[in-house]
């Protein structure tokens, strides 16, 4: 019975440790604002002095104003991590705001450190994300103004303007440094190129083809 226990205790610590890697750490006290001067090389950013801290380490402007969506894909974000609110450092937590042209997209991309929560401001979105493999599942829904639909961390995700008009929508991820990887741009636009046969046998199309979309990135 003592074993038992013993292994049912191990097993709920190591469940803990999971989940405590799951996300930022927690604060070891009220606040660590970033020191974008320090170069101290930590595991996040290294605080400043608290007593130097000032209310516009934990304040920034400028969300409603409309990002620029003139680009290939039609969509614009603009973050709001630890590198714009030096107050976000260890708290887990960051915004953004995704302005969409009309039929633009938020192309398929990952964020490694964190899940996210969308909110659509204006317009319509169809927004998805696809499943692990084997299954690769894609879970999708189109959302109208008022609606909400989450990201898990680390899967592949989308958004696409489904509407005639510009949308918007509010991004709440939990990290201070969600990182994002957008998939097109790291198969395709790596520095240096994946190989152009690992591609080829990749995704079962021609070289040439390969060498094309390369180009563009």
């Amino acid at each position: 019975m003592a074993f038992r226990f013993i292994l049912l205790s191990a097993g709920l610590l190591a469940l803990a440790f999971t989940a405590a890697l799951a996300s930022d750490s927690s604060p070891l006290q009220d606040f660590c604002v970033a020191d974008a001067s320090s170069q101290v090389v930590v595991n996040g950013l290294a605080c400043k002095d608290p007593k130097t801290v000032q209310a516009n380490d934990f304040s920034a402007s400028g969300l409603h104003m409309a990002g620029n969506t003139s680009n290939p894909v039609g969509s614009k974000v603009t973050p709001l991590t630890a590198a714009q609110i030096p107050g976000l450092n260890t708290l887990g937590i960051s915004l953004a705001r995704i302005d969409y042209a009309p039929w633009g997209i938020n192309p398929p991309h990952t964020h490694p450190r964190a899940s996210e929560i969308l909110l659509v401001l204006e317009g319509s979105l169809e927004v998805g994300f696809v499943t692990s493999n084997p299954e690769n599942r894609q879970i999708t829904k189109v959302l109208q103004k008022g609606d909400v639909f989450v990201f898990p961390v680390g899967l592949i995700h989308y958004q696409r303007n489904v509407g005639n008009g510009n949308a918007i929508a509010i991004a709440a991820l939990s990290s201070q440094n969600p990182g994002v990887i957008t998939i097109a741009n790291a198969v395709f636009g790596s520095k240096p190129d994946i190989a152009s046969d690992i591609l080829v046998k990749a995704f079962q199309v021609h070289k040439n083809v390969i060498a094309n979309v390369q180009s563009k990135f």
